[in-house]
């Protein structure tokens, strides 16, 4: 099974996304029920190793926080392939992805080792961009520099599948995992 832990997102802010993703002709937007931050991609587990994962994400005690999206980005190794939505500074957020790969890790589970970044995927970008394009998504990385979402509580988190179809990703979460109160 294809699988990731990741924070889900509040309807508020997969809404203000949905205004930043409008604002931008080129590439697919991701659908509002598939926005998330994610902390590991896990790639394909056995069942086994997902119920390893799942007891290890159970014993983890971390306190709720607040998490402000700000800004836009853009990941690729040549060129753009994904607009994302930054995350503001948030120590918490940080401690608690730490926690969780290193569950994981001691859970027995391998995946692909990578740093931390959080940031939310808002958009997917064709592989070649013509010159027209570019100068869309280099517009709108200005334009949207200053972006500010809404600050919100992060108060669980969650293990989530991920069924790959023609039309896209669909996730499917698995668990869920609260965070203590503030």
């Amino acid at each position: 099974m294809r699988a990731f832990v990741a924070i889900d997102l509040p309807e508020t802010i997969c809404a203000e996304l949905a205004i930043l993703q409008h604002s931008l002709a080129v590439g697919r937007p991701v659908p509002a029920e598939n926005l998330h931050l994610t902390f590991n991609f896990l790639g394909d587990q056995r069942d086994e190793a997902l119920e390893d994962a799942h007891e290890a994400l159970s014993a983890i005690r971390a306190p709720a926080f607040e998490l402000q999206l700000c800004g836009v980005g853009t990941f690729g190794k040549r060129s753009a392939q994904v607009i994302f939505a930054d995350v503001a500074r948030c120590d918490a957020l940080l401690d608690l992805a730490g926690r969780i790969t290193r569950a994981l890790r001691q859970a027995g589970l391998e995946f692909e080792k990578r740093r931390f970044r959080p940031h939310v995927t808002i958009a997917r970008l064709p592989k070649i961009l013509s010159a027209s394009e570019l100068a869309e998504v280099g517009g709108f990385l200005q334009a949207q520099a200053g972006f500010r979402g809404s600050a919100f509580s992060v108060t669980r988190f969650g293990l989530y599948r991920s069924t790959l179809l023609p039309r896209g990703a669909v996730h499917e979460g698995l668990a869920t995992y609260p965070l203590s109160a503030f």
